[in-house]
């Protein structure tokens, strides 16, 4: 019975038992080998699928913005407001569920979707590196936002303290460049009540104003130039001291990790922060910037 089911046994005794010893030894390490191997697989799997989440994230992020934009500056009823519809088409077939949609729709017009209206809420934080940050919420509760929001501040290890006094606040509204000239944009913008144009890489047309003149240069921009699309408008805070570099990997993971956490919270309607590249990794920095409204 004994040689059935140990059958190496009686090669304890032999001259050559550290042959059969090793022999046996190194079957564990070959079973490891194999853990190993799939826990990496394992690990590449999350790694993918993470970035995945963290794409979707952004993509409903930036669907939500685009919904309640038009809902405000054109109305809630897309049967009235073309591009309402064409943002609510395009967010339904990219999986975006309806109650989201309704949410940042019924948002555009200052309620949240049972009809409540919405409190405005701005949380100064400071996170580890020295990144100060501000934090634009609405929300129809604000009790409830303020104790969310700041155990998640606690839990990334940032700290609830003034920093607004490192930003400025500016409108700013960007257009989509559709076939015209700098120039005339450049004009037309000035017209409209904007202090100053500039143009991104992407040939985007970026219009600063005051806070107070922005939604009526949204409104005069959208009467002289009808073709131009509106991506954005928004009061948001411009970091107005020298912006601090992010040199550590981890420590831009982490911050990354934060904004991420924020940003899946839909109360949050921008994240800004006096973060800048530094010595990083493209990829590392870009966890960073997809999700910051800079």
């Amino acid at each position: 019975m004994s040689s059935l089911f140990f059958p190496t046994r009686r090669l304890a005794l032999r001259p050559s038992t550290s042959t059969a010893i090793c022999a046996q030894c190194c079957r564990p390490f070959s079973s490891n080998a194999m853990l190993f191997s799939g826990h990496n697989r394992w690990s590449k799997i999350k790694h993918e699928k993470g970035a995945a989440d963290a794409k979707k994230n952004a993509q409903r992020s930036t669907f939500s913005k685009h919904l309640t934009l038009y809902s405000r500056l054109y109305g809630p009823d897309p049967n009235l407001n073309s591009q309402l519809a064409t943002v609510i088409a395009a967010a339904k077939k990219a999986g975006m569920p309806k109650a989201s949609i309704d949410v940042a729709v019924a948002r555009g017009q200052g309620k949240s979707s049972t009809g409540a209206g919405l409190e405005s809420i701005t949380l100064e934080v400071m996170m580890p590196s020295s990144v100060a940050m501000v934090i634009d919420v609405e929300t129809e509760n604000k009790q409830r936002a303020l104790q969310d929001l700041r155990s998640m501040i606690k839990k990334h290890k940032g700290t609830v303290t003034p920093t607004a006094f490192l930003f400025t606040r500016l409108g700013r509204i960007i257009l989509k460049d559709n076939g015209h000239e700098f120039d005339e944009v450049f004009m037309q913008a000035l017209e409209a009540g904007a202090e100053d144009v500039e143009q991104d890489e992407d040939n985007d047309i970026i219009v600063w104003t005051q806070p107070n003149t922005m939604h009526q240069a949204v409104q005069n921009l959208g009467k002289v130039l009808p073709s131009a699309e509106i991506l954005s408008s928004e009061i948001m805070w411009s970091p107005t001291a020298n912006r601090i570099k992010l040199d550590d990997v981890d420590a831009a993971t982490a911050i990354g990790n934060f904004l991420v956490a924020l940003q899946e919270y839909p109360d949050v309607q921008g994240i800004y922060a006096n973060a800048e590249r530094g010595a990083i990794s493209e990829d590392a920095w870009k966890a960073v910037e997809d999700n910051l409204d800079t």
